[in-house]
C-alpha cells in the first residue's frame, strides 16, 4: 500500500477531556478519539456510547467516579458501529437504547463492521478480548422515546438519516443540551462510509431547530455556547457538502472511483486536511459518494477484505 492503511499508524495516547457541559452533563472527549456523554439523574445515571471495548468504557467509569456515585442505569448507543458500541457491556446498565433502525443494523452487518474497525483502528480496541460479543439493545424506538432520571427528562430521537440510517440524538430540555453521536463532529473529520449524504443537511437543520445551548459532538471538543454549536454545526455541513457534491459530478459522467477520489481531494485538501482522522475517512467517504451519487441508496457492507482492495484502488 501507498500509505498506512486508516488508522494502522496511528499509535499515539490521547488526552481525554471531561467537561460539563451543562449541570449535571458531562462530555468525554480525547482529541478526536470517539466521544461519550454523561447525563446524571436524580438516582441514576445514563452513559451516551459506549466506546469500543470494556477497557476503554473503563475510562469513561472513571470520570463519571469522579463526579458521581449513583448507579449507571440507561445507556444510549446512537448507531451501531464497533467503536461505539463493542464497550457496552462494562457499564452494567439494565437497559441499552438503540434506534430500531440501528438494531437492524447490528444484525445486518454489526460482525462485519467489527472486524473491519478492528483492521482500521487497532488502538481503539485497547482490551479487546474482554469484549463478550455484539452489543444488541434491550429496548428500541422507531421515531422518539423519553426517559425519566426521576425528574430529569432525557428525550431520544431519531432526526433524520446522516452518518448511519439509524442516527439516534438526545435531548435534556432542562438544560437545552444535546448529545449528537457523530451526526455533528468539531474539527474532526466526518465518517460518512455507511452515510446518507442527500439527507444529512436535512437532519442537522433539524438539530438546528433546537437552537441548543451546547452539544457533545461525535467527535472533537464539547461545543458550548450557541455560537460554537452553530459554528460546529455549519462545519459539518460544508464538510459532508464538498465531499459529496465533486464526487457527485464526476458520477454523472461516467467517470471513475479514482476520478471521483481526485476530485475530492481538491475540494477538501485546502479546508479539512488538517482535521482529526481525515486521511482514515476519505476513501471511504468517497466511495460511499459514488454509490450514492450512483443511486445505490442503502450502504454497501464494508468487510475487512473489501477496505483493503478499496484503499489499493484509491491510494496507488
Amino acid at each position: 500500500m501507498a500509505k498506512a492503511f486508516a488508522s494502522q499508524g496511528d499509535m499515539s495516547e490521547k488526552k481525554i477531556t471531561f467537561e460539563e457541559v451543562g449541570e449535571g452533563l458531562w462530555a468525554f472527549t480525547a482529541e478526536g478519539d470517539p466521544n461519550s456523554g454523561v447525563i446524571i439523574g436524580d438516582e441514576s445515571v445514563m452513559i451516551v456510547e459506549a466506546q469500543a471495548t470494556p477497557r476503554l468504557a473503563g475510562k469513561v467509569i472513571e470520570k463519571v467516579r469522579s463526579v458521581t456515585d449513583k448507579p449507571i442505569s440507561h445507556l444510549v448507543l446512537t448507531h451501531y458501529h464497533a467503536v461505539r458500541v463493542l464497550g457496552a457491556s462494562a457499564y452494567g446498565a439494565e437497559q441499552v437504547i438503540m434506534s430500531d433502525v440501528a438494531r437492524s443494523m447490528v444484525v445486518e452487518r454489526g460482525q462485519e463492521d467489527w472486524d473491519s474497525e478492528f483492521q482500521r483502528f487497532p488502538r481503539l480496541f485497547e482490551g479487546h478480548e474482554s469484549i463478550p460479543g455484539l452489543t444488541y439493545p434491550t429496548t428500541t424506538f422507531s421515531d422518539s422515546m423519553t426517559v425519566y432520571l426521576g425528574n430529569r427528562r432525557v428525550d431520544i430521537m431519531h432526526l433524520g438519516r446522516a452518518h448511519t440510517a439509524g442516527d439516534a440524538v438526545v435531548h435534556v430540555p432542562d438544560q437545552n443540551v444535546m448529545f449528537t453521536g457523530d451526526i455533528v463532529e468539531y474539527h474532526s473529520a466526518c465518517y460518512c462510509g455507511d452515510g446518507h449524504f442527500s439527507d444529512w443537511g436535512n437532519t442537522l437543520d433539524n438539530i438546528a431547530w433546537f437552537d441548543v445551548d451546547a452539544i457533545a459532538p461525535g467527535r472533537g471538543d464539547a461545543l458550548v455556547g450557541k455560537e460554537m454549536v452553530n459554528a460546529a454545526i455549519e462545519n459539518t455541513r460544508d464538510f459532508v457538502e464538498s465531499t459529496y457534491r465533486p464526487v457527485a459530478k464526476v458520477a454523472a459522467r461516467g467517470g471513475s472511483l479514482k476520478e471521483a477520489w481526485d476530485a475530492c481531494r481538491a475540494e477538501c485538501d485546502p479546508k479539512f486536511a488538517d482535521y482529526a482522522i481525515y486521511e482514515h475517512c476519505l476513501p471511504f467517504n468517497v466511495a460511499r459518494a459514488y454509490d450514492e451519487a450512483r443511486g445505490l441508496d442503502h450502504p454497501r457492507i464494508w468487510t475487512d477484505k473489501r477496505d483493503i482492495e478499496m484503499w489499493e484502488q484509491l491510494q496507488s
